[in-house]
């Protein structure tokens, strides 16, 4: 199917790796012109690679710290600069640290606010102007199933993460019908993230090894297994496409099944 993103501008963040990078990729692969970013200018250098090759459109790769307002300035401006504007909006981040409630301070959930909220906040309000004036402006959040079914040990972005949730519940009202905007809800991935969860378990004797734990994370999926972050990514560029003309505003899980709510 030919979503119709050919010669269209994406903007990706947190973009190197995991389910930011499996979305670039897929967007790229629908023709469309996709910024990345990251810290890392070695993981930079191959996400821009695995991103180009995926598609005939241009790749923009900027070292970013997403927490960072400036940054997050320079880099919305640096993407409209290169591609004479923007008509899509990806905004994705790594996970905060794992841990019970217990466990965590005051700069522990000030660090997940920053990291999971407001970069969202920040992002999409540099971005809305060039989305608005877009004739197919869409804003995608990547969030997690956490935001309806909490995971345990997970407290930080069990709590955090609703808050990106009620923003696009909101502004999917407020910028329409000029953009459209949802969340994305992924289940387990195995991406960096979830192998180092499952890592951490492994050390604190929660697991002999990974793969016992890998399979205990898929122990409660209907399909049997943990998803592939291509499957993530495909959803991605779908609700970025004109084939979604008619969504948003909605949390769409992507979790084979496994969220019961």
């Amino acid at each position: 199917m030919d979503l119709g993103l050919a010669e269209e501008t994406a903007l990706v963040t947190a973009s190197t790796s995991g389910l930011g990078l499996a979305s670039a990729t897929a967007l790229a692969g629908e023709g469309a012109n996709v910024a990345i970013c990251g810290r890392d200018e070695e993981r930079l250098d191959a996400a821009r690679e695995t991103v180009a090759a995926a598609g005939p459109g241009a790749v923009l790769a900027v070292r970013a710290d997403i927490t960072d307002p400036d940054t997050v300035t320079a880099l919305v401006a640096e993407t409209v600069e290169r591609f004479g504007g923007l008509d899509h909006l990806v905004t994705s981040a790594g996970g905060p640290p794992s841990g019970p409630f217990l466990d965590t301070d005051d700069a522990d959930w000030e660090a997940a606010y920053d990291l999971l909220v407001l970069s969202a906040v920040r992002t999409l309000r540099k971005a809305h102007s060039r989305l608005e004036a877009s004739d197919a402006g869409t804003w995608t959040a990547i969030t997690s199933t956490s935001v309806r079914e909490p995971i345990e040990g997970l407290v930080l972005s069990n709590a955090v993460r609703r808050g990106v949730v009620g923003l696009v519940k909101t502004v999917a009202r407020e910028f329409a019908p000029e953009i459209r905007a949802n969340a994305v809800l992924p289940g387990p991935h195995e991406t960096p993230r979830i192998e180092e969860l499952v890592e951490a378990d492994v050390e604190r004797g929660e697991y002999d090894s990974y793969e016992a734990g890998l399979d205990d994370w898929a122990s409660d999926v209907p399909l049997g297994r943990v998803g592939e972050p291509r499957e993530l990514g495909e959803t991605v560029a779908f609700l970025s496409s004109d084939r979604a003309s008619f969504v948003t505003g909605t949390a769409l899980p992507v979790d084979g099944g496994r969220t019961r709510s």
